[in-house]
């Protein structure tokens, strides 16, 4: 190379780089800016792809999404319709002729259908509820759909009537369900959900299931005369509520046909095109903290039954039939990466691609969807660090996907984002191999110390990954160094390290987060006077935990945490959960192992500065919980603050604005203590 030609390459290095330095970091209102795929729905021929594209509604301070439709080539990318209403759950029809889909009306949610050569759309549904899981018949002349059917709750006594005019309170509200509550959701209606089918031409919705049982996942029969589906139609149904069955049932007569019969969920039942073979997931309940969804295939009537991914350590989920019935689609998260799969019918499992996920906007966590053409053709979310979920295209002749949307170019193109490395060590408890990662900030200078935040992962049976985390970026943008592990307990390493926090939570996960801690101080990478820790939900109990047991960290934040099993166990709206499979008995029956792993029983401990964060309408870990440590604390004089977001739920994150204050919160509460 001559010097001119290195002269040029240098200059152009180092324009580069001082581009880079001058762009603004990620802001808090770039969330709000934020789009992302979800749900790609390729054409049978492979030639289009309609999707949800999703972002969020500044002045309403809400996500919002309409469908778009592109070619598969990435040409002619146009929104779908005119309506700007919520519009999702696109399915193409058997001769790609039609794509039909749900959208909000004044009324509630109904089904739409869209002509694809002229590009006409009807309302062809008047219905009593919001329709979910449509799903077209083999012929195309008909569609079947879940729905809720409300029920009458129960009455104890009946009152006197008020007068006419009269402003009385609200009546009593009864409930003798064992599960009457959801986060996010609050009272939950009393009734279940049901099958119907209707005309794909419009008319009457004909209810199909009918008793007190809740209907999900179906499938037709390859001549259209059956619907397989998912249910727990077991006498003891609430209390045995980890079972599920396979069933089918005759679209005329409406009778039903159990075909599975093992203590656990069997679920998602999926026909072969050819009508002859159903494939359907589960696992045979063994009670305890994590197992592995497995793949099972059977015949039509439920007899030869079989697993067929046992060699795959990994849980296999969205499972979808190959054209020619010799395998399946599926997804599984190995080390951090959610993966689509193929397994022949004989078990040998190909994998195609990598980075599915980015429709989960908060934190890292996995995700996404994909499907597959006539022709083997993959449209699916693909997601990096760098950016949330666009739609990837990936087919049999190609050797890499071919990404065809950059929904966030118009953003992120003009921001230093933070730089996302894997890094991998070792348990001191064990010698197991532990996964972390680890987000610089921008313009990260290797000779320089920096801040180190610790943010552990909610669960604790789920996994981070790299993947996009406006979290993670307003954390690295504020001069932080972000270490993110997965440590034993996570998914996607196995059901062995899954599993491993059995009778044992929060246990040597502790020690694993330490060590990864450990492991940045000693390379470099944090310096060991600055150490920050904070995580939400199965987080935020690492995170009290860790204050419990050790005083290295300047400050925390505790989000949304479990401080007393005992008190959560009875409160939260999965109360009737736990037992067993988390720790032994009841907490009544096993009171001194429920406190033992009870973070509040390690509050005499704590010296660390704690800001303590919880939505007030929380089912999941009530504020209750979150108050028990800001009390404790209160009460020892250590330094703390109770920060409330009004409204909101577990997933703080629906609201966008709550979610930036969850953040910004935290960062100021860091700051303060960072000198």
């Amino acid at each position: 190379m001559n010097r001119f030609k290195l002269f040029l390459l240098v200059l152009l290095v180092t324009q580069f780089s001082f581009a880079q330095e001058n762009k603004p970091s990620f802001q808090p209102l770039d969330v709000f800016e934020l789009e992302h795929a979800a749900d790609p729905q390729i054409s049978p021929d492979g030639s289009q792809i309609v999707y949800r594209r999703s972002g969020f509604d500044i002045m309403n301070d809400r996500g919002k999404g309409n469908l778009w439709i592109i070619n598969s080539d990435g040409s002619n990318h146009r929104k779908l319709t005119t309506r700007e209403v919520s519009e999702s759950g696109a399915r193409w029809s058997p001769s790609g002729d039609r794509i039909v889909f749900r959208s909000s009306t004044d009324e509630g949610s109904e089904v739409y259908m869209y002509w694809v050569k002229t590009g006409a759309i009807a309302k062809i549904s008047q219905l009593s509820g919001s329709p979910g899981s449509i799903t077209w018949s083999p012929d195309g002349k008909y569609l079947a759909f879940t729905m809720f059917v409300p029920k009458a709750p129960p009455v104890v006594v009946r009152g006197p009537k008020k007068p006419r005019g009269a402003k009385w309170a609200k009546p009593a509200r009864i409930t003798d369900r064992l599960k009457h509550e959801a986060d996010g959701r609050g009272y939950m209606p009393t009734g279940f959900t049901h099958i119907f089918m209707m005309p794909a031409q419009g008319g009457t919705p004909r209810q199909i299931t009918s008793d007190n049982y809740s209907h999900r996942g179906i499938s037709f029969s390859s001549n259209g005369k059956e619907i397989y589906f998912s249910s727990n139609r077991h006498p003891d149904w609430e209390y045995d509520f980890r079972n599920s069955e396979v069933y089918k049932v005759n679209v005329d007569s409406k009778k039903i046909t159990q075909l599975t019969k093992q203590q656990g969920p069997d679920y998602s039942p999926t026909v072969s095109p050819d009508g002859k073979t159903v494939a359907f997931l589960g696992y045979k309940d063994k009670v305890q903290t994590y197992q592995t969804t497995k793949l099972h295939l059977m015949s039509a009537d439920g007899s030869k039954r079989r697993t067929i991914s046992n060699k795959l350590d990994r849980s296999v989920s969205s499972i979808k039939w190959a054209k020619d019935g010799k395998g399946l689609y599926f997804t599984y998260d190995d080390k951090g990466n959610t993966k689509i799969g193929y397994i022949s019918t004989n078990g040998k499992v190909n994998k195609l691609a990598d980075n599915l996920g980015g429709n989960t906007i908060g934190r890292p966590y996995g995700g996404g969807s994909y499907s597959v053409s006539g022709n083997g053709t993959i449209a699916y979310t693909y997601t990096t660090p760098a950016h949330p979920a666009d739609i990837a295209v990936f087919g049999s002749k190609q050797k890499s996907p071919k990404i065809i949307t950059d929904l966030n170019s118009d953003v992120l193109s003009y921001r230093n984002l933070s730089k996302v490395e894997e890094v991998w060590y070792k348990a001191t408890t064990d010698g197991r191999d532990v996964q972390g990662w680890v987000a610089y900030p921008p313009n990260y200078d290797s000779s320089k110390s920096y801040p180190l935040i610790v943010e552990n992962h909610g669960g604790p049976i789920s996994n981070y990954g790299d993947r996009f985390s406006p979290e993670i970026q307003m954390y690295a943008a504020d001069g932080y160094v972000v270490f993110y592990p997965n440590p034993r307990g996570s998914t996607s390493y196995g059901e062995e390290f899954g599993n491993l926090l059995y009778n044992n939570y929060p246990g040597d996960d502790y020690q694993d987060v330490m060590d990864g801690v450990d492991h940045l101080v000693k390379k470099g990478i944090a310096d060991n006077n600055k150490l920050f820790v904070t995580g939400g939900s199965a987080g935020g109990i690492m995170t009290a935990w860790i204050i419990g047991k050790n005083n290295r960290f300047k400050a925390a934040a505790v989000h949304k945490p479990v401080m007393n099993w005992i008190s959560k166990t009875l409160v939260a709206d999965n109360y009737y959960g736990y037992a067993n499979s988390r720790y032994p008995g009841q907490p009544w029956e096993n009171f001194e192992g429920y406190w033992k792993f009870s973070p509040i029983s390690l509050v005499g401990n704590v010296e660390t500065p704690t800001m303590v964060i919880v939505g007030m309408n929380d089912l999941r870990t009530p504020p209750s919980e979150a108050k028990q440590l800001y009390h404790a604390l209160k009460l020892r004089k250590i330094e703390t603050v109770l920060v409330e977001l009004p409204g909101a739920s577990h997933g703080i994150q629906r609201r966008p604005s709550q979610m930036i204050s969850k953040v910004q919160h935290t960062l100021a509460w860091f700051k303060k203590y960072s000198k």
